[in-house]
């Protein structure tokens, strides 16, 4: 017997639903909004729920990561009358079960809901407490629910032999989880050897991968294993494979499928066992669809696929990173340990970080450098440019927009400001408030203010008198 929640804000829904659930055999518990199944979700250790998408309180997608975070990590299953391609695939990568629109049959539903119950019976009796908190997971810092559906996602991956394809915007930590795999599974012991496909030189990258015999070309004055060789009984580590040459990817696609290659200016074959895991921040199947990757060594690579997410989508996790990479920059540089003013890790944390995780070690790394011998870090150890670039975005973040102030209360016609006078009002205080934070960044350095603003030194002086702001401290 499993534990259903059905979250839906449709009466005749939920009765049906509840009622098909209970004929099976099931308990069933609904809920008409987002924040009543919020409530509810804690109480019983739920195997499955149905979740509806437009709700009266918000989206139901939105709440996908928050099933993800309880204890008894339930399936999900979204059902909805408005069918949305897009949609269908955010929930299917944030975890979801399966996306069925409410005009599917009773047999669609029925089957649907049996599956998800089945995979998680077999899930629970085969699961093994503590998986992914038992993993080799040295350098991946987080416990939010990106990071670990990542993780469970690396330790199923190191179970098997298949292939990975490890895919994410620049700096979220591909390799890194290339290493996790590699080092949770069987190959541990043997090499991780890694080709970085964008800076291979295009004359000698079958030499690179495949090795050469003596007097294979000019300059081979001696026989040479190839990467592919090297990486015998261990993993193979194709970093940036969307760069690998078009012309070398039928010759490797077969490498793939044989693991058997011909050295160059070698008369016979070698054989290598090797485990393959390939990484890119480009888009594959585009580049298929544009001739510009073969669709079949793509079908070959992403036999298991990892999507990391983007710093931005996991926030929670900046702290704990944060911590980690301070004590280890220092540690590197022979330094004690530094503390953290909370205004920095607040700041970091209100930061969306376009390059991802290894944007925020270089900045770390900088800030480290700007204080040296000072115990604790602040936001002015902070690089400028990034500083900078927070102060914009806060900049007229409180301005309330007349809709907000509407749904404090009712405004009647007389009470309602001229549009000329809330605009000036509204650019005055966003003005104000962008030049207290210029001073706070720059001080008393006039030249910097001007630079980072993109004022002339008699304007900026003449919007700080009109504000009352002074450089003093």
């Amino acid at each position: 017997m499993a534990d259903i929640l059905v979250i839906d804000d449709d009466e005749s829904i939920c009765y049906s639903l509840s009622r098909l659930i209970r004929r099976l055999g099931h308990e069933a518990t609904s809920a008409s909004t987002i924040s009543d199944g919020l409530e509810k979700l804690p109480s019983k250790s739920f195997d499955l729920v149905f979740l509806d998408v437009r709700m009266p309180d918000g989206n139901g997608l939105d709440l996908l990561p928050r099933i993800q975070e309880i204890c008894s990590r339930p399936e999900v299953i979204i059902m909805t009358g408005f069918g949305d391609p897009d949609g269908a695939e955010l929930a299917i990568k944030s975890g979801a079960w399966d996306y069925i629109e409410k005009g599917a049959s009773s047999k669609d539903i029925l089957l649907s809901l049996t599956r998800a119950i089945e995979y998680r019976k077999e899930k629970l009796c085969g699961a093994h407490p503590g998986t992914v908190t038992v993993l080799e997971r040295e350098g991946i810092i987080g416990a939010g629910p990106a990071i670990r559906s990542c993780l469970e996602l690396v330790a199923q991956a190191a179970q098997s032999d298949a292939g990975v394809l490890v895919t994410g915007e620049t700096g979220t930590g591909k390799e890194l989880i290339a290493q996790a795999i590699h080092r949770n599974s069987a190959r541990a012991s043997r090499d991780f050897v890694v080709v970085d496909c964008a800076a291979l030189p295009e004359s000698l990258v079958e030499s690179h991968l495949f090795g050469h015999d003596k007097g294979a070309f000019t300059g081979a004055e001696k026989s040479r294993p190839g990467l592919v060789l090297q990486a015998h009984g261990g993993t193979l580590f194709l970093d940036e494979v969307g760069e690998l040459p078009l012309s070398l990817q039928k010759a490797f696609l077969r490498v793939l499928q044989e693991h058997r290659f011909r050295p160059l200016g070698s008369r016979r074959e070698v054989e290598s066992d090797f485990r393959l895991v390939a990484a890119t921040n480009r888009d594959l199947d585009r580049m298929a669809q544009d001739g510009q990757f073969r669709s079949d060594l793509l079908f070959r690579l992403r036999s298991f696929v990892i999507e990391l997410p983007p710093l931005r989508r996991h926030p929670e996790d900046i702290p704990d990173l944060v911590r980690h990479h301070v004590d280890r920059i220092c540690r590197h540089g022979g330094l004690a340990s530094k503390g953290l003013s909370p205004g920095f890790v607040e700041t970091l944390a209100a930061y969306n970080w376009p390059g991802n995780v290894r944007e925020l070690v270089n900045a770390l790394d900088r800030a480290i450098a700007v204080a040296r011998f000072e115990p604790t870090l602040y936001v002015k150890h902070l690089p400028t440019d990034i500083r900078a670039r927070i102060a914009r975005t806060q900049v007229g973040r409180d301005v309330p927009s007349v809709s907000e102030e509407a749904g404090k209360k009712a405004i009647l016609p007389s009470e309602l400001p001229v549009f000329r006078d809330y605009r000036e009002a509204a650019i005055d205080q966003a003005e104000k408030q962008y030049l207290h934070e210029l001073v706070s960044l720059c001080g008393r350095n006039i030249k910097e203010a001007c630079r980072l603003s993109g004022l002339s030194q008699s304007r900026l002086y003449a919007l700080m008198q009109k504000h009352g702001v002074s450089t003093q401290r």
